[in-house]
Formats: C-alpha cells, structure tokens, sequence
C-alpha cells in the first residue's frame, strides 16, 4: 500500500490509522465497508482531542506533516530555511502521495462504503474547538495549513507552503508546543508534551516588577544566546513564583522557548532529557517546582552533576529555572553546625555541599509576602480586571476577612477571594 512507501513522513504515531485509510482507498468494496467505520472514529476522535475541524482527513494528514521529525524536517529547524540537496527530493517523493490523498473525493467514498456519514467529514463543524492538544493559534495555524496544501497544484507547492510552515511555527513535537514533561513509564526520561498550560502573563501577576524584570532580562539574554544564568525564584508560598515560569512560556514561546517540568525524583533522568534536546533549534528550561531537600535526601547531587561538574558540559540552550519557599534549597540541622564528630570526620565539608547547590544559580529572585497595603493594591486590580463592581470599602473588608481564614497576605490569597467573589455572583445570577 502507498503508506508503506514513505521515506520520510511514514514513522509517526498516526501511521496505523494511515495504514487503515490506505486499505480504505486501495481496497474492494468489501474490504472498504469494513475499514470506514475504523477511520471514522479515528477523525472523530481526532476532532475530540484536538478542536481540529474542517475537511478533516486532510486535517489529519497536515498534521502527520507538521509533527514529523525526519531529516527534512529537522535540517528545516537548524538552518533556518528550506533545505536544499537530495533530502528535499526525498520530501517530494513522499508528498506525491500526501497530494494524491489530499484529492480524495469524500462523497464518492461514502458511496464506496456504503457509508453516507463518510461525506460528513469533508465539511466538519466543532461543537466546541476548544481543544486539550494544542493552544489556539497551533490548531488554527494547521487548519489552515490543511485548507492551503489541499489547493496546491502539485507536490512542490505543497513543500513550500510546509517550508513556511516550518519557520514560522517550528518542527514536530517540540514545536508546536510550549511546555512538557516526563514520562518515565519505559526505564527512561522521554519528553511528553502538556496538553494545556494556564494563559499566564507578566501583567497578571500584579507588582513584583524589579523579580519579573530580573527574569525576563536573564531569558531575554538566554533566547539571543548571550550568557545567561541558572535562576532561582525563592520566598514566600503564593507570591507568584511559578506562574512567573508559567509567563515566560507564554511570552517567549513564539521566539523558540520550551519549558520542561521536572520532579525532583526524576533527576536521574536528567541526562535522559538532555540527550534529547541538546541538538534541536530551541532554548530549553528546565523548570523545578518547588525545589528543596531534606537531609537524607541525595537526588540533589544528580542536579549539582548536571549544573556544574560533570564531564559533558551542559548545552548552551539550556538553562534551569527553579522555585522554593527555601533560600538554601537543603535543610541544614543542628548537627551540620556541630564540631567534628565520630560519624564525620569533616564536618564542615558537609555544610558546604549542601550550600553548593544554592551557588549553582547564578540569578537568586526574591519573592516576598506583600505588605497589608499591597495585598489591598493587589485585589483592587484583580477585581476591576474581572469586572467586580462592588463598593471598595465592601471588597477591601472581604479581603481582610478572606485573608484572616485563609494563608495570609499574598497574590494566591487575592486570586482565591476574587474567584469566590466571581463564583458567588455567578450562582446568584444564574
């Protein structure tokens, strides 16, 4: 069958489905009134995930192209432009194919099956494109996508039109996606993109202004491959340090930056990752949440490894972003501060590789509890933001109320009161 034919688009996840289609088209009537009900509820599916919508086999046939990571693919990230030599007569052969099955008349094929829902898909209106898969402007970019490269004459219009795909939204995963994290299921650190991340901006997180300049000036520096630091956001809960990390991906993700959520028992996994991402034409940051250690805790040797020390220097787009309530990212105990003792001749070396860690980050960013009159500041915003038009002296003793029950002054605390503010409304209301 023609799928088997492929060079270079033919190893992806969607290729059993593509198999099954191929068997569709190719195969007698028979065989095709049994495959259509397979491939139906696979674009179905698909439709489901992703909010994708329109003609929606050449939706899923885009979307094979734009996930594909081949030589072709890959050669059009590093370089930054369209590649040129043999490997794009390899793409061409391939997207003769693609163009052949981009022709498929979807009302003779449900004549085929027998199956009159098939013509369904050819037109296809989400109830909903709010999709778990990728943020809007991706799955707009690929519904589009579709649309132009089923209207192109031939196989080498279709390749310029993905080149220019290509440069403007990037390749395969990594791509057209602004964070992930691990899946360790298999032995080993493989990247799994996050299907959502909240839509976080600088703006959103009220005050804070010289801790967000100092971020965004270290990434800004980062992106353009100047030096830049390893960070550390520490201070108090609720403050805004990770939705900081969370409005860097929303902010640079359009300039090549990805974000990558490790947990702290997956630092063994850290040169799995590394591996993984030290070749492609992003910047990376891996991002830990909530970072410390107890005493008996050691997986902060495989970070300190990573950082500063190991024998394969640490790639130049990638950088470690890491929160903490905690300065010193060890807890240190009475005992570290003791003379010698029997159990450990030095002591003092002790105290000093669990410090190590800390001077690892170049950049330290404080976040501190706002005062009585900035918490008061930070509802005030919130709430006209949301459109909350209650007297102020009302909402300002809410939020006094609010913050006595709840975990004192901080942003978090602000965004609960408003959302409960909201919510009430809305149940009165409706």
């Amino acid at each position: 069958m023609k799928d088997k034919k492929l060079l270079l688009f033919g190893n992806t996840e969607k290729q059993p489905i593509l198999h099954e289609m191929c068997a569709l088209l190719e195969g007698d009537s028979s065989q095709a009134r049994k495959k259509a009900p397979i491939c139906l509820h696979a674009f179905l599916s698909m439709a489901g995930q992703t909010g994708f919508y329109g003609n929606l086999w050449n939706v899923f046939l885009t979307h094979i192209l734009v996930v594909s990571e081949n030589s072709y693919t890959l050669s059009a990230e590093c370089a930054g432009e369209a590649p040129k030599g043999t490997v794009r007569d390899f793409a061409l052969h391939d997207l003769a194919y693609f163009h052949s099955w981009m022709t498929v008349d979807l009302q003779a094929l449900s004549q085929k099956t027998d199956v009159p829902e098939f013509r369904l898909i050819a037109d296809y209106h989400a109830e909903s494109t709010a999709g778990r898969e990728y943020n809007v402007q991706v799955r707009e970019s690929i519904c589009t996508l579709a649309v132009k490269l089923a209207a192109c004459p031939d196989p080498e219009a279709m390749l310029r039109t993905l080149d220019e795909f290509y440069l403007r939204y990037g390749v395969g995963t990594i791509g057209l996606h602004k964070a992930f994290r691990l899946d360790t299921s298999g032995g080993t650190g493989r990247i799994v993109p996050v299907s959502r991340i909240a839509e976080v901006g600088f703006d959103d997180l009220v005050g804070y202004e010289d801790a967000k300049t100092v971020l965004k000036r270290n990434t800004e520096a980062f992106l353009i491959g100047a030096p830049a630091n390893n960070c550390l956001l520490y201070g108090d809960a609720g403050t805004g340090k990770s939705s900081s990390i969370k409005a860097l991906a929303n902010t640079y993700y359009s300039r090549g930056l990805r974000i990558i959520e490790i947990y702290r028992h997956e630092f063994q996994y850290l040169n799995d990752i590394i591996s993984q991402i030290k070749h492609r034409n992003y910047k990376f940051i891996l991002y830990m949440d909530d970072l410390s250690f107890e005493e008996f805790e050691t997986e902060y040797k495989y970070l300190k490894a990573v950082i500063e020390g190991g024998l394969e220097k640490k790639p130049e787009n990638v950088l470690i972003y890491a929160t903490s309530n905690r300065r010193h990212l060890i807890r240190e105990s009475f005992n570290d501060k003791q003379k010698l003792s029997d159990d450990d001749v030095h002591r003092s070396d002790t105290v000093q590789e669990k410090l190590s860690l800390f001077d690892r980050f170049g950049v330290t960013i404080y976040y501190g509890a706002p005062t009585p009159l900035q918490y008061q500041e930070i509802v005030r915003t919130l709430a006209q933001r949301e459109g909350i038009t209650m007297p102020e002296e009302e909402l300002l003793l809410l939020a006094n109320q609010w913050e006595l029950k709840h975990a004192g002054y901080s942003g978090r605390t602000a965004r609960q009161l408003v959302d409960d503010i909201i919510g009430r409304n809305a149940v009165r209301e409706g």
